[in-house]
């Protein structure tokens, strides 16, 4: 055995002693990796590259948390906080999760679901009535060149469903990637800013054209911010305060919300390299010290690896944790399971990629191959532009929460750390799942 893989476990080693105290105050128990079939060796590999890559200046600093048969067997913390003022990463601290929003703001609509406040088939425009009657592009192909004032339009050939939003076949878009002429005009249009609020936002999208025709295609999208609105406008209260009361608290998720404007929270916050800010075209990462009215369901939030890891192990016990109910385990069941099929085409840009089709706020895996990534069908996952992601593996009762401020590296980083993970597994006996028990 070489000197740094040696290094690597017994760093492994003391981890795993430092980190007790900070997750099981939290509430989630731990174990040494070999208890949960993982391999320290390996794992040790992982630490070893993130520690070089950071030593190199590759990626600031990264928070990484691996649990498997409801134990934490790695969670530690690389680099640094914040590479401007040269402090130290830390397990708390608390990064912009951007589209990691977006599960968390569909299980709290799934929540209204399951209390028949709404059903998947309705068409939106019955809560929001500005996306009732949409116009779609009828020729939204990409092209650089395309004027996009100039782009023909027809009326929708059905209503935006509330399905459409969770599984981004609503014709909406974003407009800060891609080059079609919709796409255009949503970057000319500057939504999102964080002095509208939630209903506002909806006014102002909708006068805008969808992309495709509902029901269609998958494009990534803003569906998960309209979904927000819609959630506020059922239940009566803001996408925050019904999120807190439905799912942060509960689960005791404290360092989950919109923005940070508790100063003493201020100083845990992640930064990436100063000239690593850019998230797409006219996006860069923003300040969550300064509120704002604007809580995007879609890519508003922040959190630790902590918070989220506490999410992620209710969605692998079929919707419990800790005593707390958040959903029903055929509710999880029903999320997690592809709701493309072959009605639904992949649209230009297909961000779950080969092997994988969407669910209601993740994409799901459909095949043990395919995929050029590792892991199980059934396995779902997302991740934020920010350089944030996370997966869950039922079959393995595994997930994985990486954390990291680094918007350029983070499509490098997902399946490198996928592939080494899983690489770490050695013990692939099935396990009692007992998680619907817990």
């Amino acid at each position: 055995m070489n000197t740094i893989i040696r290094a690597a476990i017994l760093f492994l080693e003391l981890v795993w002693v430092a980190f007790v105290s900070v997750a099981a105050a939290e509430g989630l128990p731990n174990a040494k990796p070999e208890e949960v079939g993982l391999s320290s060796e390996r794992l040790g590999r992982v630490t070893e590259m993130l520690r070089a890559n950071i030593a190199a200046n590759e990626i600031p600093g990264a928070v990484l948390l691996i649990a498997r048969q409801g134990k934490i067997a790695y969670f530690e913390s690389f680099g640094l906080l914040d590479p401007q003022a040269k402090t130290p990463m830390r397990k708390d601290a608390i990064f912009r999760i951007y589209s990691m929003s977006k599960p968390i703001t569909t299980v709290a609509a799934m929540t209204l679901f399951e209390d028949a406040r709404l059903a998947l088939n309705e068409p939106v425009g019955k809560y929001l009535p500005a996306l009732a009657k949409m116009q779609v592009a009828t020729d939204n192909k990409p092209d650089p060149e395309a004027d996009p004032h100039k782009i023909a339009t027809i009326p929708a050939d059905r209503p935006i469903s509330i399905q459409d939003l969770m599984r981004h076949t609503s014709g909406l878009t974003y407009g800060f990637f891609g080059d079609t002429p919709v796409k255009k005009l949503y970057a000319e249009a500057k939504l999102g800013n964080e002095g509208e609020t939630n209903a506002q936002f909806v006014d102002r999208i909708a006068k805008l054209p969808l992309s495709y025709q509902p029901g269609t295609t998958w494009d990534y999208s803003h569906s998960t911010d309209v979904l927000g609105r819609l959630v506020e406008v059922i239940s009566g209260k803001s996408l925050y305060e019904f999120e807190r009361k439905s799912i942060l608290d509960p689960l005791r998720m404290g360092d989950t919300s919109f923005y940070v404007t508790d100063q003493t929270k201020q100083s845990r916050i992640a930064e990436p390299f100063e000239n690593d800010r850019k998230i797409g075209n006219g996006a860069t990462v923003g300040d969550p010290r300064v509120g704002g009215a604007w809580e995007s369901g879609g890519g508003g939030m922040v959190s630790t690896a902590i918070d989220y890891a506490r999410f992620l192990q209710m969605l692998l016990n079929g919707g419990t944790l800790d005593g707390q109910r958040i959903l029903g385990p055929k509710t999880i069941e029903y999320m997690t399971s592809d709701h493309l099929g072959s009605a639904v085409v992949p649209g230009p840009y297909y961000l779950p990629g080969p092997g994988y089709g969407f669910g209601l706020g993740f994409a799901v895996r459909r095949d043990a191959g395919v995929s050029p990534v590792n892991g199980s069908p059934g396995d779902y996952n997302w991740g934020g532009a920010g350089g944030t992601a996370f997966w869950v593996d039922p079959k393995e009762q595994m997930f994985v929460v990486f954390m990291m401020q680094s918007p350029s590296q983070r499509m490098r980083y997902r399946p490198l750390l996928r592939d080494m993970i899983y690489a770490a597994i050695v013990d692939e006996a099935p396990y009692p799942n007992d998680a619907q028990t817990r």
